[in-house]
């Protein structure tokens, strides 16, 4: 489904997404995956410059405000809509085609000859020529 132009489009997609996951009990009894994606990007990993202060009597514990920062994450999250089940998360460096490609890629290999549905958001990441192709290969459409 590409993106919504009109207020009709519009309407049209978000009918089809609401009858998709209306119908996911049924897919999900015959094999079928309905899966919502994610992303949440820029998660700064910390690590605290001083250690923490354990708590002893009459003192609560103390953190030192003080860190050191160690870049940022990203977080993929696949959402199983039938079951409400997270399955195959994955955290690395910021999104890019390649690694929303890959972490499909990894979701899709955990049940390889099932049916798969992703709903995702209109992201470039989303629609990238490599993910393109990875369908293509998953579907054995050819590059003729």
């Amino acid at each position: 489904m590409t993106a919504p132009q009109t207020p009709k489009q519009f309407d049209e997609a978000v009918k089809t997404v609401c009858t998709l996951s209306a119908e996911t009990p049924p897919l999900h009894a015959q094999g079928i995956h309905v899966i919502s994606t994610d992303e949440k990007t820029g998660i700064q990993a910390l690590e605290r410059l001083h250690p923490t202060r354990p708590t002893v009597p009459g003192l609560m514990e103390r953190r030192e405000f003080e860190y050191i920062r160690h870049d940022t994450q990203t977080l993929i999250a696949n959402f199983e809509v039938a079951t409400g089940a997270v399955i195959t998360p994955s955290i690395g460096p910021p999104r890019t085609e390649a690694n929303f490609a890959a972490h499909i890629a990894h979701t899709i290999e955990t049940d390889g000859e099932a049916p798969w549905v992703f709903v995702v958001d209109q992201l470039h990441t989303h629609k990238s020529e490599t993910l393109g192709r990875l369908v293509a290969e998953r579907c054995g459409i050819g590059d003729d």
